[in-house]
Formats: structure tokens, C-alpha cells, sequence
């Protein structure tokens, strides 16, 4: 891919971005599709996460069952979305740290099983990444992004209930806050 697609990519994915949040933030006085945690036992979106089984980066299925039990951040993303791509580096950090300890950080990406290969090992990802293609836009959903914006990110405790969603780049120093009351 040369410079001039990947400029394009980038521009693309900033005003699907751009867009998605401004639908998010402006949308008023509507219930959103999923409270922030769910009553006792795995329901709902996140049952419907763990019996997905995704293709990693190398093309390996793996079941998504397997991080069961473990306090997830599950981070929905795309190559071409650039604010995708700002946050990989502090997640990669987030993942290799104290908080990757007690914290399963998982992508899954948006897009085709080539491009998101290509891009894995152009900027080796340090926490697993999963292919869901335009199905991840639907299970993304089912977490409350009714705008389909990307990145979207959903934090999980360990005991299976969605504790919060983030629509937009992360900003590091509230999920960290989230993170301490796990």
C-alpha cells in the first residue's frame, strides 16, 4: 500500500469517525440499546461475544470463550480509522503493563482478513487482534453503538457484565479510573 491510498484510508476513516461520534454525541432523550451493566450471569451481548470464534491476525480461529472469567477491554476498530490507529500504541502499553495483568485487552477489526494482517504485522500489535469483518459493526452494536462509529470500546468485568463503553479515542486517564474500580 503506498502513501497516497494510505493518506486516503486515513481521511476516509476520520470522517467515518468524525461522523459516528457527532451522531453519538448529538442523538438526545433516547434509551441507549444496552445499560451499562447487566443484571447477574453473562447475557446478552456479551454471552453473544464469547460464542464467536474469530480468525486472529495469522488467520487462526480462536474462540473468544477462552478470555471467559477475566475482566475484558474489547476495542472495535478498522486500519483506515485514524483515531484507531492513535490509540493502538497506548493500548499495546495498557496490555504489556500492570493493568494487562488483571486485564484481557482484545481487538477486533473491521475490515478484511488481508488488511488487517498487513497492518498487525506492520505495527506488531502486542495484544490479540481478531478479523470480524462488517459483523464486527453488528456485534459492536449490540454493545450500544447504535451509530456504528469507530473506535468503540467496551469494558468488561471479570464477572461478564459491561461496566462502560467508549465511543471515540480513548482517553487514558478515565479508563484507568474505570480500570481501579474493577
Amino acid at each position: 500500500m503506498n502513501q497516497k491510498h494510505l493518506a486516503a484510508y486515513v481521511v476516509v476513516g476520520l470522517l467515518f469517525a468524525a461522523s459516528g461520534a457527532y451522531v453519538g454525541m448529538h442523538k438526545k432523550d433516547q434509551a441507549s440499546p444496552i445499560a451499562t451493566t447487566q443484571p447477574a450471569g453473562i447475557t446478552g451481548p456479551v454471552n453473544d461475544l464469547y460464542k464467536q470464534t474469530l480468525p486472529d491476525a495469522k488467520g487462526v480461529a480462536q474462540p473468544l470463550a477462552q478470555y471467559k472469567g477475566k475482566a475484558m477491554l474489547v476495542n472495535f476498530w478498522a486500519p483506515w480509522c485514524g483515531p484507531c490507529v492513535q490509540e493502538m500504541p497506548e493500548l499495546s502499553a495498557l496490555a504489556a503493563g500492570e493493568e494487562g495483568k488483571k486485564l484481557q485487552v482484545i481487538g477486533i477489526g473491521i475490515d478484511s482478513a488481508t488488511n488487517i494482517a498487513e497492518f498487525n504485522d506492520k505495527f506488531k500489535i502486542t495484544y490479540p487482534v481478531f478479523v470480524a469483518g462488517m459483523a464486527g459493526t453488528d456485534l459492536s452494536r449490540a454493545f450500544g453503538n447504535g451509530a456504528g462509529g469507530l473506535p468503540y470500546t467496551v469494558l468488561i468485568g471479570a464477572d461478564g457484565q459491561v461496566k462502560k463503553t467508549y465511543l471515540g479515542r480513548l482517553k487514558f486517564d478515565e479508563l484507568r479510573k474505570d480500570l481501579a474500580t474493577l
